[in-house]
Formats: structure tokens, C-alpha cells, sequence
């Protein structure tokens, strides 16, 4: 089993290189061809999954949880 600092770390890690790319990606699609208004439903879509990746990243690294799954303030 990983340990929990090694969880956050390597979380954190991927967190920020999935980060960069897609806001990198998002504005290299605004700043270029399509214009702002072509890229913003892609930055839009970016920000929200970017949402989700923060969400999870807490949830399975940062927040305690119990041996049996549940978390230790309920």
C-alpha cells in the first residue's frame, strides 16, 4: 500500500502536468484559429473537468478516511 504523503505528492504531481497541458491546450485554441469565441466552450469544458480532477485529487488523497472506507468525521 502507498503510503499517504507518496499520494499527495504524486497526486499533486499529476495533477498540475494534467493542469498545464489542458490550460495550455485551451489557450493555444483561443489565442489561435478559432479565436476566443471558437475556444471558450473548450475552455469551459477544461475548467469544469479540471473541477473533477481537483475534486478526486482531495477525495482519494487528501481527506482522511477510516480502515473501512468511510471518513473519520461522520
Amino acid at each position: 500500500m502507498i503510503g499517504r504523503a507518496t499520494k499527495i505528492i504524486t497526486g499533486a504531481i499529476g495533477v498540475a502536468l494534467v493542469a498545464a497541458f489542458s490550460l495550455g491546450l485551451s489557450h493555444s485554441i483561443s489565442t489561435g484559429f478559432a479565436g476566443f469565441r471558437g475556444g471558450l466552450p473548450f475552455a469551459i469544458i477544461t475548467v469544469f473537468v479540471l473541477a473533477l480532477i481537483g475534486y478526486d485529487y482531495w477525495e482519494d488523497c487528501i481527506r482522511r478516511k477510516d480502515d473501512d472506507g468511510s471518513s473519520s468525521g461522520r
